[in-house]
């Protein structure tokens, strides 16, 4: 019998327990609703059935139910099979699925996360000071004394300020050559802010600690000093600063608060530089009121450590900001710097570069150099390690502080044609970062000192380089005639082999008319 059949003839058929079939009744009512189809004997009337199994049912209750039940009281219909149960194992399963997903989607983001590559920048006393807090006169970064423990960032800034300062370059920039057409030579000066840390101190100088990236392709720089409230510092001696360059940059709203700074070593590829103050252009007031910092211990960090960092924020002036240590040793690839990092949530904006990174002892921890920039991402900033740093700096220090030369005669030239290494050509053809040598002037400087056309110069006198405008912005620091060093990488059996080519540099005044690799040159380095 198929189940259409059997669900419209029911089997009523009843049998006891010695197996004998009972008597079946002529017409056996069907109940309507299934869960109560049962067999039946004889034939009782409809309310005599229902009643005899409404008085079943409450007879089971009671024997359940420790609440006798209330006269009258409506039976309360059965749930169905979609009711909360069914409801709440559903929801239970979404939520194992949504866990699963949601762990292997966090376990994708972090390592993801790691991949990132974004774009682009000395510990101090507490207000419990001890001891002489200015730097010996080896040009070893001084470590300083202080005395605290637990300080508030308002006691760290406070106490941060006097060693934090603001630096403006000032560069000259040509108009391209599709707008000379129509406006003929032009060249406007384009102005950028960072900052810097006082690290130590020689007998003629005031030594600062920054970032290669906000001094490069500058053509002069001017710092300015802060008190402790944040304010730059004014001097009552309102004589303008001199140097072997010319008269120094002064501040006309605080004067002798603005003196002229040289660049006296940069390492672009750990995006690293430090500048030099001669302390004769210091006002003595202000000297009184400046202090050198000291330097922490960045291997001792931990995540989730309370950090303050300090610097010119969009070059209004110091401005401070906390937050914590979020990732150690953070690996990011970034236009100024290929290394790793210290990543905090503390805000690091445009002008922060070469600012402060410092502990809630006081303590710099890091140089802050970098911050990752996009509507998707908030509260990604990254400070190189000072324990990093310390080495490259000391070495920074020791150079001879050079000053550009103004004398036209005595003005240098390298005789070369370049352009900067892209990127494509790093991925594609393994090319070094670099200066890219396009060409060389006939019995120029570099073609007599042995460079050669395809030549990737990769550092001038010790001092990386990055760029074109690097190259050239360095050769405004020698006289003609002077032995220079540079290391180039040369394309030998298909790959780079760095060596070392000693030119001495000709003299611009001298540079064939006709070359358009020397004119070129000069043009570029205005």
């Amino acid at each position: 019998m198929s189940e259409a059949a059997a669900a419209k003839e029911p089997d009523h058929t009843n049998t006891d327990s010695a197996g004998e079939k009972a008597e079946e009744p002529a017409a056996a009512p069907t109940p309507e609703n299934p869960v109560y189809a049962r067999s039946y004997k004889g034939e009782p009337k409809k309310e005599e059935w229902y009643e005899k199994e409404r008085k079943k049912n409450y007879d089971s209750y009671k024997f359940s139910s420790p609440i006798p039940p209330e006269n009258n009281k409506k039976e309360r219909p059965r749930r169905s099979q979609g009711g909360i149960g069914k409801k709440l194992g559903t929801a239970a399963a979404y939520a194992a699925v949504f866990g699963l997903v949601a762990g292997v989607v966090f376990q994708a983001t972090n390592y993801m996360g790691d991949k990132i590559n974004p774009k682009e920048n000395i510990k101090i006393e507490n207000t419990q000071t001890t001891g002489d807090n200015s730097t010996k006169g080896n040009n070893a970064i001084s470590t300083g004394n202080t005395d605290s423990s637990g300080a508030t960032v308002a006691q760290v800034a406070k106490n941060a300020m006097p060693s934090i300062v603001s630096i403006v370059g000032v560069s000259v920039q040509e108009l391209p050559d599709i707008y000379k057409y129509f406006y003929g030579e032009q060249a406007q000066e384009a102005k950028s802010s960072g900052s810097g840390i006082i690290v130590s101190q020689n007998d003629t100088e005031l030594l600062i600690a920054t970032n290669n990236h906000v001094v490069s392709g500058a053509d002069s720089l001017t710092v300015f000093f802060t008190n402790q409230d944040g304010s730059a510092v004014t001097s009552s001696q309102v004589e303008k600063t001199s140097s072997e360059q010319g008269e120094g940059t002064e501040d006309s709203e605080n004067p002798g608060s603005a003196v002229a700074a040289q660049v006296k070593g940069t390492d672009a590829d750990n995006d690293l530089a430090v500048i030099s103050v001669k302390l004769s252009d210091i006002p003595q007031d202000i000297l009184e009121e400046i202090k050198v910092a000291a330097i922490g211990d960045s291997d001792a960090l931990a995540m989730g450590e309370q950090v303050v960092a300090i610097g010119n924020a969009l070059g209004y002036g110091q401005s401070v900001t906390s937050g914590y240590v979020s990732a150690l040793n953070r690996h990011v690839n970034s236009e100024n710097a290929n290394s790793t990092f210290i990543q905090t949530d503390a805000a690091i904006n445009p002008g922060n570069s070469g600012g402060a990174l410092l502990n809630m002892n006081g303590e710099l921890v890091g140089i802050n150099s970098a911050k990752i920039a996009s509507n998707e991402v908030e509260g990604v900033g990254f400070a190189i390690p000072i324990s990093k740093a310390e080495p490259i700096l000391d070495e920074l220090m020791s150079k001879e502080t050079r000053y550009k030369v103004d004398d036209e005669d005595k003005a240098s030239y390298l005789g070369i044609t370049c352009t900067d290494v892209t990127s494509e050509a790093v991925q594609v053809y393994g090319m070094p970062v670099g200066v890219f040598v396009y060409s060389l002037e006939e019995d120029g400087p570099a073609a007599q000192a042995g460079i050669q056309k395809g030549d990737v110069i990769l550092k001038i006198d010790g001092t990386s380089l990055n760029t074109r405008d690097e190259l050239i912005e360095r050769l405004q620091y020698y006289e003609a005639g002077e032995s220079v060093e540079f290391v180039i990488s040369r394309a030998q059996n298909g790959e780079y082999k760095e060596q070392t080519i000693t030119v001495t540099l000709g003299a611009k005044k001298d540079a064939k008319t006709t070359d358009k690799a020397a004119d070129k040159e000069e043009k570029q380095s205005r």
